[in-house]
């Protein structure tokens, strides 16, 4: 399996198709690249490259220790592109990874084609620094991870899927099965690195074609933390979808495969 070593540790990663600008994806808190090769990356790698990797301390990521920033983040997202000689990608980010998308366009916005950002925000509100707490907490004191997984589901799906039992246990069967365990800390030090995430006052100066995602029934990243990110990153598209919670990508996959398509294909 493929990795390299940057900045004194190894980064997982996995190519799948050809041509194209590639895409590159970047996950949430306590996920791996897993997540996107079920439902997002077989269809949309029918027309081009996707690149997707574990980030440091994930999966088969190497962990360096100590904190970390989502700048330091997207520096690891630069260095991957670097390694695969890809001058400029179209980056999709869900929450954790939408706010190193965020960094990575403000940072080396020659980089970066287009951007999708799902179930994010700029700057976390009061609820936001509470729940994201909780959950820091509850990673430093080594809760089970059936009830993290559980707590997460409850957060990030809609209630209409919550309501689907056979789709909540195989949701949690693939993730206890699939995904390799995270490390308690590293959970924490991603939550940290949510909280200090702050990019509010320098939307304006990203300039890439932007998409805002969300699902209209988000509750974990509600569609006004979406709302302010359209409104600050010029010329962006904002799009609400029905059905939906914050695992959009899931829950309406092929709606949202298809949106996302619509857009990079318009920003070759």
């Amino acid at each position: 399996m493929p990795s390299f070593r940057s900045r004194g540790f190894e980064i997982y990663y996995e190519t799948h198709g050809t041509g194209g600008i590639p895409i590159v994806w970047i996950v949430g808190v306590g996920a791996t690249c897993q997540g996107w090769l079920v439902l997002q990356v077989p269809e949309l790698s029918e027309s081009r490259q996707n690149v997707v990797f574990d980030p440091r301390g994930a999966g088969r990521s190497g962990d360096p220790g100590g904190p970390f920033t989502t700048r330091d983040l997207a520096e690891d997202v630069r260095a991957l592109l670097d390694e695969l000689s890809i001058e400029r990608a179209h980056v999709i980010g869900s929450f954790l990874g939408g706010l190193v998308a965020q960094e990575l366009a403000l940072e080396h916005s020659d980089r970066v084609q287009s951007l999708v950002l799902v179930g994010s925000y700029a700057r976390a509100d009061g609820k936001r620094k509470m729940l994201l707490g909780l959950w820091k907490r509850m990673a430093e004191v080594g809760m089970p991870r059936e009830i993290w997984l559980g707590t997460r589901l409850c957060w990030t799906l809609s209630e209409q899927t919550l309501e689907q039992s056979e789709l909540i246990d195989a949701m949690m069967r693939f993730q206890l099965d699939t995904e390799p365990p995270m490390e308690e800390q590293v959970i924490a030090r991603q939550v940290e690195a949510c909280l200090g995430h702050d990019t509010l006052e320098q939307l304006p100066a990203i300039q890439t074609p932007t998409l805002v995602v969300t699902g209209e029934n988000d509750i974990l990243t509600p569609p006004h933390l979406s709302r302010q990110l359209a409104q600050g990153i010029p010329d962006s598209e904002l799009v609400l979808m029905a059905g939906a919670g914050h695992l959009a990508m899931a829950e309406i996959a092929p709606r949202f495969n298809r949106l996302v398509e619509r857009f990079i294909s318009a920003h070759e």
